[in-house]
Formats: C-alpha cells, structure tokens, sequence
C-alpha cells in the first residue's frame, strides 16, 4: 500500500532552516510527480511546492519562492524540502502528497514551529 512518511520537523528560530524528507514506498516513486503542502492552526491546508517525477520541473508557492527548495531522489525513494530563512508564519504542519490515478496519498505530517 501507499506509504508517505515525513520527517525533520522541529522547534527553530526565526532565520533558522530545516530540511523536511519524506520517505515512499507501495508506489513507482520515480513515475509520480510529488508535492508538499502546510496546514496551519485555523487554516486550510495550502499548497507549497511541486516536483516532476524527473525532478527537472519544480514550482514553489509565492510566500516560499527563494527561501524553500523542493527536490527528490529517486534512487531513495525520497522528495525533500529545503527551508531556509524561516518565518514565524511558515509555522504549520508539513505534508508530503502524492496522486495516483486519481486518489489523493498524504503522510502524517510533520510540526514545523518557527519561534524564537
């Protein structure tokens, strides 16, 4: 079956980064263009970045264009998410996604909270 697993969330500092990795299996990873998405409190799960299944077409929200970097490695089965310059309202949950004829494959999140 489909499993996404994140991982690399945590407590950071206003200016601070992180890398977030989610981990795939049950599915050609390598067929599947991937994405990430936040969920903040009281708000609706937004969209924040985008990866081709080669990894050659990426595209990033607006809030996040310049600050986070998507990629993937296909030979691990893993897309990352590079967040650098860290904003307290970047704080959310993070969620790897992935579609697969048609039904939508999310993993368990991952708390990312920017405070100092």
């Amino acid at each position: 079956q489909v499993q996404l697993v994140e991982s690399g969330g945590g407590l950071v500092q206003p200016g601070g980064s992180l890398r977030l990795s989610c981990a795939a299996s049950g599915f050609t990873f390598s067929n599947s263009p991937m994405r990430w998405y936040r969920q903040a409190p009281g708000k609706e799960r937004e969209f924040v970045a985008f990866i081709s299944s080669s990894g050659v077409t990426t595209n990033h929200e607006d809030s996040v264009k310049g600050r986070f970097t998507i990629s993937r490695d296909n030979a691990k089965n893993t897309v990352y998410l590079q967040m650098n310059t860290l904003k307290p309202e970047d704080t959310a949950v993070y969620y790897c996604h992935v579609r697969i004829i048609m039904r939508d494959y999310w993993g368990q999140g991952t708390q990312v909270t920017v405070s100092s």
